[in-house]
Formats: C-alpha cells, structure tokens, sequence
C-alpha cells in the first residue's frame, strides 16, 4: 500500500512541475506576487515614454536644419496650392528631390499619395498633410533583429570613408554597449591613415574598453588577427573593428575586406557578423552613392547616419532605407556621447514633422497650462 502511494504521490508531482514549474520549490521564500502589481508595469511604461519623449526632443533639435530647409516649404504648397492638380504633384516633387528624399524615393511615396487621395476622395491640399507623413513613414523601418549583435557574442566590423565620423561613432558606440554592461574590445584595423589608431586609443580610454593596434602602415588582418584571439580567449561580448575606407580602389578593398573575414572565420569562427557603415548626412546624395559603393564590395547589414544635427538634408536618411533596403541603425544628432541614438523611424518622423502637430493636441497643452496657473 505505501508503496502504491508513494508512486502515485511522485506521480502527481511529477505532473504539477511539468505543468506548473514555478511549483519546483514550494518552500521557497520569494514573493510571486511582484510580478502582478500593475505599478511596475505603469512606472516601466512612464519610463518608456520619458525616454521617447527625451529622444524626440533631442531629434527635435538636431534636425531644426532639415524641417526649416523642407518642411516649411512643404507647408507652403499645402496652405497654398487651391487645388490637388498637377501643378500641386510636380512642386511636391520638386521639394521632395531637392531636400535628398531622392527621385524613386520620391516617386514611390507621390504614386502612394496620389492613390490614397484617389480612395478617400480627398479635394483640398491641406488634408494630404498626414497622408504624406505616413507615406513617408511606411517607406522606413529598421527591424526587430537589428541589434541582435548586442545579445550575442559578435564582431562588427566598422566602415566609412576618411572625415565622416567613423572613429568617433565607433568610440560612443563602444560607451553604450560598456553602459549595458558588455565586455567590450576594439581592434584599430585602419592602418592606412595617419593617427587613426591614436584617436580609437582617446575614445577607447574615455569608454573603458580594451584597444587592440598596430603600428601605421601595419597589415590590418595581423591586428585583427591579434584581436580575434585576444577577445576570444578573454570572453569578449563584442569586437569593433575600424576598417580602412578607401573606395579609390574597389578590387583591393574587396581583397582585403576578404582577407579580414577569412581571419575571423578561421578564428573567432561562432561570432555573430555585423557590418555597419557610417555616413556622413551633410553629403546629401553622395552619402547615398557611397552605401551603393560599399555595398558592392561588403554585405552591409546596416547605417550610421552622423551630423544630422548639422545638414539640412536629413531626407537622406529616408531615400537610403527606401532605396537600398539597408536599415539606419543609429543617427547622430550632436557631439555627445548620448547624441549618438538607436535609430527610431517613428520618433525620426515625429520630430521632421513636429510642427505639423495635431490642433487639437496644442489646444489641449494650452488648456493645461491654463489649469495649472488658475490653481
């Protein structure tokens, strides 16, 4: 008899762990109820909106170039024009192309917007407002998988012509990951240019992370061979590689780029790949050659798009995600190591187009501010 009991009792609980596993220990001393208190939810969500809100605002800012540049011309047509015809497509156009959203860019978002003016039986100009903001919005977007090289142990390698801000982003890039509490290394594989692996030391000093170099001139697949191992031996979670960016030949970039990834496959041959690109936002259009270069030479896998804050051609970063199909990762939008953002396409299309905010959300902001003096 006990022995039947035994074996249906271990039965039972064999059933409850595979049904239940929050059940294994019983007699443990943890409060399950945490996880259901709806105030950790509420501060996680206020905390979630802050941080939007602050990316925003910074956007906001750093891109105060670009909406006076293109959106206050926009806003002309659509105040102005006295019908949706013709004339009021081509002078849509012409803004667009000429504040770098690029001419197929252009016409995919124009066919878009010509349709759903056409559906929803739209007559006066100022109602294509939000229609062209979400045209422009569905022509962006970055991915759920865009930064699985954080969660994973990963070697990315960095790449970008001389002056657009490789070796900087590199270095803040390197800060972030080391504040989420990463083990982090760079590997100064561009030994081709004069004091760059002094400016990776400066950055790589400020982040705290670990540099691994060469002398000047050095082969750059024997440093990254030296920082393959070292950063596989010391548990490293992501390796930055600065690459050399000359495109004035393309055959031995392409041989070299080669050569470095033989190097990593033979030996750091587990590590997730990730190949960014940096790109300077003041080129306008020339930026945008540049990726197509690039990418012929190196399977891009996404943008660092820096010095927004300074151009009036922010629409760039709109024509690359619609024409190439390769995400903006992360956007610079001023010098500070916080400057350098996670890409948001809505937040980036939110603050291009913050003066076209809703009437009634302002209505709404003045009514509160009117509250709170009366009280």
């Amino acid at each position: 008899m006990a022995w039947w009991w035994s074996k249906k009792k271990k039965k039972e609980e064999e059933e409850i762990i595979e049904d239940k596993p929050w059940r294994l220990d019983m007699d443990a001393d943890i409060d399950l109820s945490v996880f259901d208190r709806p105030e950790n939810d509420a501060e996680q969500r206020a905390a979630m909106e802050a941080e939007k809100k602050n990316i925003v605002e910074k956007l906001k800012t750093g891109l105060a170039k670009t909406r006076d540049n293109f959106v206050y011309r926009l806003d002309i047509i659509f105040d102005g024009a006295e019908a949706i015809d013709d004339d009021f497509y081509e002078e849509l156009e012409e803004i667009l192309i000429t504040g770098d959203i690029g001419v197929h860019t252009t016409e995919d978002i124009l066919d878009k917007l010509k349709e759903e003016v056409a559906e929803q039986h739209i007559v006066r100009p100022s109602e294509c407002k939000g229609l062209l903001v979400q045209t422009i919005r569905d022509q962006m977007g970055v991915g759920e998988a865009a930064y699985e090289y954080e969660t994973r142990q990963s070697v990315v390698f960095v790449i970008g012509v001389n002056g657009v801000g490789k070796t900087t982003s590199i270095g803040k890039i390197a800060s972030h990951l080391k504040a989420q509490g990463k083990h982090v290394m760079m590997a100064a594989a561009d030994t081709f240019r004069a004091a760059a692996g002094d400016q990776l030391s400066v950055w790589a000093e400020r982040a705290g992370v670990e540099l691994i170099g060469g002398k000047e001139g050095a082969d750059p697949s024997s440093v990254l061979f030296d920082a393959a191992g070292a950063a596989k031996a010391r548990g490293v979670d992501v390796l930055l590689v600065d690459t050399a960016g000359r495109l004035n030949n393309k055959k031995n970039l392409m041989e070299e780029l080669k050569k470095m990834n033989r190097v990593i496959d033979r030996e750091f041959p587990d590590a997730y790949r990730e190949n960014l690109i940096v790109l300077d936002a003041t080129t306008g259009q020339n930026a945008l050659q540049q990726a197509r270069d690039f990418n012929e030479v190196a399977d891009l896998d996404g943008i660092i798009l820096t010095k927004m804050d300074g151009t009036a051609k922010g629409g760039i970063a709109v024509a690359i995600q619609s024409e190439l199909k390769i995400p903006v990762k992360y956007i610079g939008v001023g010098e500070r190591i916080e400057d350098l953002q996670k890409f948001d396409p809505d937040a980036f299309v939110d603050a291009l187009f913050s003066v076209w905010a809703p009437k009634e959300e302002e209505d709404a902001e003045t009514t509160d501010n009117a509250v709170s003096e009366g009280d």
